[in-house]
């Protein structure tokens, strides 16, 4: 689990192209620090496993469900991304659950400036969207933004000074992909609510009793 807080700016050093996979090598400092093989580091909100590491950097597997559900497939050398450790048991939760389980990209549309804050105006598709509620909470490339407005194709985000500097989204552009990842708690919630919404709908079809039966009878 991840807060979406982001620890450091990493650099792909090389990626190595599989047929449906690639591995990545990352530059890193403070995110290698206690890290061992089989840890999980957040890269551009995506939770990747440390398959090894050196001084300096370290290597990750990606599959190819992350490629097609997410930005990395559009990374090359000298690309820089967002880094973040799972968080510790004993750490402060700073920003809210994030599972590093991305549920699909947006694409930036509009940027303003709002005095020292700069506002990101997001369009997303539907099934992304329909998780994502005014003053709610979004990751974006991992990073944990409270969402400001809400729209049918799109929503806004307000981003401080210091989220812009210590993160890539500084270097984000109109027409640039981003990583999304929605709250997971509305997630959970409307899968729990299923059962109960197929069963009303199983009992509905299993009546034979109409509006026009019953009329027929006078009722």
């Amino acid at each position: 689990m991840f807060t979406g807080i982001i620890e450091e700016i990493g650099t792909i050093q090389q990626i190595k192209k599989g047929q449906s996979s690639a591995i990545l090598t990352i530059q890193a400092s403070k995110v290698l620090e206690q890290t061992k093989v089989g840890d999980s580091i957040a890269v551009n909100g995506i939770c990747l496993t440390v398959t090894a590491l050196s001084e300096g950097y370290f290597l990750a597997d990606v599959m190819h469900e992350t490629l097609n559900r997410s930005s990395l497939a559009q990374m090359k050398r000298g690309s820089r991304v967002n880094l973040e450790r799972a968080m510790a048991a004993d750490g402060r939760f700073g920003g809210h659950i994030v599972a590093g389980h991305v549920d699909g990209v947006g694409r930036i549309v509009r940027t303003s400036r709002d005095d020292t804050a700069v506002w990101y105006t997001i369009e997303a598709e539907p099934a992304v969207l329909k998780y994502i509620v005014e003053k709610g909470s979004v990751t974006v490339d991992g990073i944990s933004l409270t969402v400001a407005r809400v729209w049918t194709d799109s929503f806004s985000v307000s981003v401080i000074p210091h989220t812009q500097q210590q993160t890539i989204l500084k270097e984000r552009t109109i027409g640039d992909i981003v990583n999304l990842e929605t709250d997971i708690i509305g997630k959970y919630v409307e899968k729990l609510m299923q059962p109960a919404a197929e069963q009303e709908k199983s009992q509905e079809k299993k009546s034979s009793i109409t509006k026009e039966f019953l009329m027929k009878y006078g009722f």
